[in-house]
């Protein structure tokens, strides 16, 4: 146990990664196992991580599990849980799994080693979340601007989509716009 808590007080896993839509540091799987890797040695433990899909109703989950060997003995173990998406633009299946291996062995990573993430999320999900984006309607200012653009292809609709709430009949009307405009 004393193994564990000088690695829980020296591990550095500093936020390196920067979101470009939010703006904000955060850190990855990848980051927290490069930080850990040389304190492993040097202490003589042994980590592995493994997934298992676990269903609960109607949706699956991926359940991380975080174990510490010391001399082939289980000395810690933690587990971590995210939920797959059901879908996301631009993801295959195997993507959308793979996204949730990699939260849930960051959570998992983050409970055994005690590395604390609530002071700000780190995901493009959780920012939407909790921070609205504005609508965009025929009546707004960005209105014909995103028409425009559309139209030019200098920006695409699922962008569109990610910094502002469309209705469907806003999408398809902003579509058709740009379609119009485009032709014209």
């Amino acid at each position: 146990m004393d193994k564990i808590l000088s690695i829980q007080k020296e591990l550095k896993a500093p936020k390196n990664q920067k979101n470009s839509f939010g703006g904000y540091k955060y850190r990855s799987c990848e980051d927290i196992l490069e930080s850990l890797k040389p304190l492993l040695a040097e202490h003589g433990l042994r980590q592995t991580i493994s997934d298992e899909l676990v269903n609960v109703g109607d949706r699956y989950y991926i359940k991380a599990t975080v174990t510490i060997k010391e001399d082939g003995e289980v000395i810690e173990q933690g587990c971590g849980y995210a939920r797959e998406a059901e879908k996301k633009k631009g993801m295959d299946e195997s993507q959308i799994t793979g996204t949730a291996s990699s939260y849930a062995r960051k959570y998992a990573l983050n409970g055994v080693w005690l590395i604390d993430d609530t002071k700000d999320a780190d995901t493009d999900a959780y920012q939407k979340q909790e921070k609205k984006a504005p609508s965009l309607t025929p009546e707004s200012e960005k209105w014909d601007k995103a028409v425009e653009n559309l139209a030019k292809g200098a920006v695409s609709m699922a962008k569109i989509e990610e910094h502002y709430n469309l209705s469907k009949a806003h999408k398809n009307k902003l579509q058709s716009e740009a379609r119009q405009l485009g032709e014209g």
